[in-house]
Parts: C-alpha cells; sequence; structure tokens
C-alpha cells in the first residue's frame, strides 16, 4: 500500500452517487417550465384529464381502472404539481441570476458612457476656450473692412 502524497491531487475514485450537469438539468428545467406556462399544456391536461374521466365514467366496468373519487388521477396530478413547482421555481433562479448579470453589465457600460459624456463636455469646453482666442472668419471680415476703411479715408 503506497502513502497519499500531499502535493498531488487525489485520484478520482468511483462514487455510486448519481452524477448531473447542473447546466443541463437548468435548461431543461426552463424548457419544461416554459411549456408548463403555455396554452397548449392547459389543452393537453384538460383532455387528457377530461379524456380519463370519461373512460373511467363511461367505460364497460371490467376496462375501469380508476373509479368515481379518481384517487389514481388525484395522485398523478398532485406528483406532476410537485415536480412542476420546483423546476418552475429554478427556471426563475436561473433567469434572475441571468438579469443580475444583465444589470451589472448595463450599470458598467453605463459608467463607460457617463466617463466618456464627461471627457467629451471638457474636450468640447477646452475647444470653446481654445477658439475664443483664435480669430473668426467674422472677427477677421470686421477687421478687414475697418482696415480697408482707414485706407480709403484720406489721412488729415
Amino acid at each position: 500500500m503506497t502513502a497519499e502524497r500531499l502535493d498531488q491531487p487525489r485520484a478520482l475514485r468511483r462514487s455510486l452517487r448519481p452524477h448531473y450537469d447542473p447546466e443541463v438539468f437548468g435548461r431543461m428545467s426552463e424548457r419544461i417550465a416554459r411549456f408548463i406556462g403555455t396554452a397548449r399544456f392547459l389543452v393537453y391536461m384538460t383532455v387528457f384529464v377530461m379524456v380519463w374521466v370519461s373512460w373511467n365514467v363511461f367505460a364497460p366496468p371490467h376496462l375501469k381502472f380508476d373509479p368515481y373519487p379518481f384517487i389514481f388521477l388525484t395522485l398523478m396530478l398532485s406528483l406532476q404539481a410537485s415536480y412542476a413547482a420546483p423546476l418552475i421555481l429554478l427556471a426563475q433562479n436561473r433567469q434572475d441570476d441571468r438579469d443580475r448579470i444583465q444589470y451589472e453589465h448595463d450599470r458598467e457600460a453605463a459608467a463607460r458612457n457617463q466617463a466618456e459624456i464627461e471627457y467629451l463636455t471638457r474636450e468640447i469646453a477646452g475647444l470653446r476656450m481654445a477658439i475664443n482666442e483664435v480669430a473668426t472668419r467674422d472677427y477677421l471680415r470686421v477687421e478687414l473692412g475697418r482696415l480697408l476703411d482707414e485706407i480709403k479715408e484720406p489721412r488729415r
């Protein structure tokens, strides 16, 4: 028997516990939750229950498998509801996680945009101050016109 070394990872041991990929399970639960929330699902469930009840009410006695209080139907619907609720909650939690990440990205983008706007505002203010110190076309026109008038006027 060799002693385990502490500087190396342990060898993988086979476990009897089932392994599942949480991401695959989460995507599957979202698809199920999305389907459960549709009108199609309600129609399917309504048709299923109507066929079940009709069969067990109108079928010959030897073909009935769930007599009047429909205990087995109640059990199946309870089982379906007990699985549907956690699947819907899991899908909502995953959506909340996606929304939180999207909110953080949006907040970071807004902060970057705000910094960019502030930078551009400072640049525009700097350009305006620089333009005030530079001779504009109108200013040059007025000054040249004044000089031309001075040249045209005879000196006294």
